[in-house]
């Protein structure tokens, strides 16, 4: 068995309330004091008992992060950020992946209730009534990024609809004739919560609406997740056309087939745009156009909203609609070489 803190105030002659004082760096002690403390504690490599410290504050310092999975950049980004700004401020990070199965989400969340974890990070694929009452009996703080429940959850995201509708827009400045949008999500409408995929594609609908009479801009829409199968019985030449997707991930892979498969040339046979501006595109050629955010920002606001609700020690019940809050991250469009 390893030293405690009270074999460390014995050897030291101090209080134990000393001892804890040096190890945690709260003020109250001497230098001196402290000094001998911290050596006492580094010879018999003491380590602290968290689980003695969870139940004397009556915290577990944990909070759970649910994802869909990490292919997707923009996700893995988000959960570094999120990692390192808990443990920043003393947490550690259960991350857990859902696979976007509504049934596994509900698994992991009743999982991370039975662990005690103080507060969730939700990145939601289930939605309605029945769902956010699920979440209330947890009756643990939780915070929302990206898809959006409602008003009565706290919420982390961008003006995905804003965002995708300048993109539009910004394509058709470009002469596009002919917009091919990709979003397989679209294809689970109504199964699962695809806030997010479903505003980006409402802005681009809002941004052709828009389009001045005479000007004659033909959409199509791929849903299918072998997307890239649905381009293969496309005649991309035969107009100009520009291939809008949901996500960068999408338009990386929508990049290779144009341009080693197709032997189509990028931007001057086809256009094509992503949305997240994820880390890996400094290595792609052409530089891809994008929509970037700040995935890093949105992890330190969620995380800190969420550690706001613990640390007021109110329930999730406790919070009232007009005291939720949300955090809207800025945007911009970034211009590569892919238009």
């Amino acid at each position: 068995m390893g030293i405690t803190i009270k074999d460390i105030a014995r050897i030291c002659n101090v209080s134990v309330g000393t001892v804890d004082r040096a190890l945690n760096n709260r003020p109250g002690i001497s230098p001196k004091t402290k000094a001998r403390i911290l050596q006492v504690a580094k010879e018999y490599n003491y380590r602290p008992d968290y689980v003695a410290q969870s139940l004397a504050r009556g915290r577990t310092m944990t909070i759970g992060l649910v994802l869909f999975d990490l292919y997707n950049r923009s996700f893995a980004q988000l959960a570094n950020a999120v990692e390192a700004s808990a443990r920043k401020r003393g947490y550690s990070v259960d991350l857990v992946l859902t696979d976007k199965d509504p049934a596994i989400e509900k698994e992991v969340l009743n999982r991370l209730h039975a662990r005690k974890s103080d507060g969730i990070i939700l990145f939601p694929i289930n939605e309605g009534p029945e769902f956010e009452e699920y979440l209330q009996s947890l009756g643990t703080p939780i915070v929302t990024i990206c898809n959006r429940l409602s008003d009565h959850w706290d919420y982390v995201g961008i003006n995905d609809r804003q965002a995708m509708k300048e993109a539009t827009q910004h394509v058709l400045a470009q002469g596009y004739e002919h917009l091919v949008y990709i979003c397989p999500p679209l294809a689970y409408r109504g199964v699962t919560n695809i806030y997010t995929q479903e505003e980006r594609y409402q802005g681009c609908l809002e941004a052709l609406a828009e389009v001045p009479e005479g000007r004659k801009v033909s959409l199509e829409v791929i849903e299918d997740k072998d997307y890239v199968e649905v381009l293969r019985r496309m005649p991309l030449e035969e107009q100009k056309t520009a291939i809008m997707c949901s996500c960068d991930a999408y338009a990386l892979e929508v990049m290779h087939y144009v341009q080693y498969e197709r032997q189509l040339r990028v931007p001057d046979d086809v256009g094509i745009i992503g949305f997240d501006s994820i880390d890996v595109l400094k290595y792609i050629r052409p530089e891809l156009t994008t929509v970037e955010y700040n995935v890093e920002q949105m992890g330190c606001e969620a995380v800190n909203l969420l550690l706001e609700r613990i640390e007021s020690a109110g329930s999730q019940k406790d919070v009232t609609v007009k005291e939720r809050k949300q955090r809207i991250i800025d945007y911009k469009i970034i211009q590569g070489n892919s238009l």
